[in-house]
């Protein structure tokens, strides 16, 4: 395996590269899943039947919590990156730690959300709107508890093996991923949120 030292660690052989590519590509259809959940959720958000409308169940105080949560998260995916690229395993794993915390914290309160949801006679089969919001929200709440196991297994690695070419490839990859649930979240807090709420 050639090791090309002028570049960062975490694209330092060619099959890293690929493997960050390969990752770019995979974003594209998650960004299409993701764009069918929301072309879905604009068709079906005025179609409440008997049941709440956006603005009778959204609370701001936990949306903005969640936000809160979660764009802390990306500034401290970033810092791990950050410390990664300067070599400091501890303040590395410190930053990765603090952001799985964090998107643990963001998995907490959306599933105090999804109960208030329930409890307010807002389900699955309430109605359309209520269908795509908890199906919409429901995917990306998958998407954070997937990240944080595949987070948790990183920081294993890389306890165990320090910051090698392939730890530092892994953890990339994952600071795209989660910068990506990150964007996701900005369009679900602006266009369902904040819209539902006016």
């Amino acid at each position: 395996m050639k090791i090309d030292h002028s570049l960062p660690l975490e694209y330092s052989t060619e099959q890293s590269r690929l493997r960050i590519l390969g990752f770019w590509i995979f974003l594209g259809a998650e960004i299409m899943l993701f764009a069918t959940l929301f072309a879905s959720y604009f068709i079906l958000r005025n179609g409440t039947g008997d049941g709440p409308s956006g603005a009778e169940i959204f609370e701001i105080t936990p949306v903005l919590i969640e936000t809160l949560l979660l764009l802390t998260s990306s500034f401290t995916i970033g810092l791990a990156v950050h410390a990664m690229r300067l070599g400091n395993k501890k303040a590395m794993m410190a930053f990765f730690g603090i952001t799985l915390v964090l998107g643990l914290a963001f998995l907490g309160v959306e599933i105090y959300e999804f109960a208030h949801y329930v409890h307010v006679g807002a389900g699955l089969q309430t109605s359309a709107f209520t269908a795509i919001l908890l199906t919409t929200l429901g995917t990306h709440g998958a998407h954070v508890t997937f990240g944080l196991f595949w987070g948790l297994f990183i920081l294993i690695q890389v306890k165990k093996s320090g910051l090698t070419p392939e730890t530092t490839n892994k953890s990339f990859i994952f600071s795209l991923y989660w910068h990506f649930l990150d964007v996701v979240w900005i369009f679900i807090f602006s266009f369902v949120y904040l819209k539902g709420m006016m």
